[in-house]
């Protein structure tokens, strides 16, 4: 009768423990996709407070072009904003899809910037552009690292949850699929033209 109970006992600890672990392993890889894309809010908002500055440079050279500002700066103000909410909740799928589709925004309306600024030799040459694009450059490649190692966390967080037997409980527990942090650039994916 004891070894009876023994067993039975063992087995209630083994179907208690096993839930909890797989609940606890989910939960240490959410976190870890939190954490990264944390590191993505941190370049993100240095990313925004360069931007006005950078429009407010230009701004003095290009007077003509204040359509091209203006877009910069709403594009700017919706990337702020959409962010926030992502940053609320990174693993929130639509609040990731509204800051990628912001982010896609705002890259095209720094590309054209970046491209009329081309036609103003003063400004290309003015000391302070120098130094704010410089700083936008290094932003840059500090969100796509950043972005990459966020990237990793949700895939191994992905994984995880979509493993057996961790698929039975993920959504008992309410680990939903995160979404990755992509932003396409319709450029990035042409191949390049050489030309002789």
């Amino acid at each position: 009768m004891t070894t009876a109970i023994i067993i039975l006992i063992v087995v209630l600890i083994i179907l208690i423990a096993f839930p909890v672990s797989i609940y606890n392993r989910l939960v240490s890889l959410r976190n870890r996709f939190k954490n990264a894309f944390a590191q993505i809010d941190v370049q993100l908002k240095r990313r925004y407070d360069l931007i006005p500055n950078l429009v407010n440079v230009a701004k003095q050279y290009m007077s003509h072009e204040r359509e091209t500002l203006e877009a910069v700066i709403q594009a700017r103000n919706q990337a702020v904003s959409t962010e926030k909410q992502v940053a609320d909740e990174p693993g929130d799928p639509d609040a990731m899809q509204k800051l990628m589709g912001a982010e896609k925004n705002l890259g095209g309306a720094l590309g054209r910037l970046f491209a009329l600024s081309e036609n103003y030799p003063d400004l290309k040459a003015n000391q302070n552009m120098m130094q704010l694009t410089e700083e936008l450059s290094s932003t840059e490649n500090k969100i796509a690292f950043a972005r990459q190692s966020f990237n990793d966390a949700v895939m191994n967080y992905n994984t995880a949850r979509e493993k057996f037997p961790a698929v039975i409980f993920a959504g008992m527990f309410g680990f939903k699929e995160a979404r990755l942090f992509e932003i396409e650039v319709e450029d990035e994916r042409k191949a390049p033209e050489v030309k002789f």
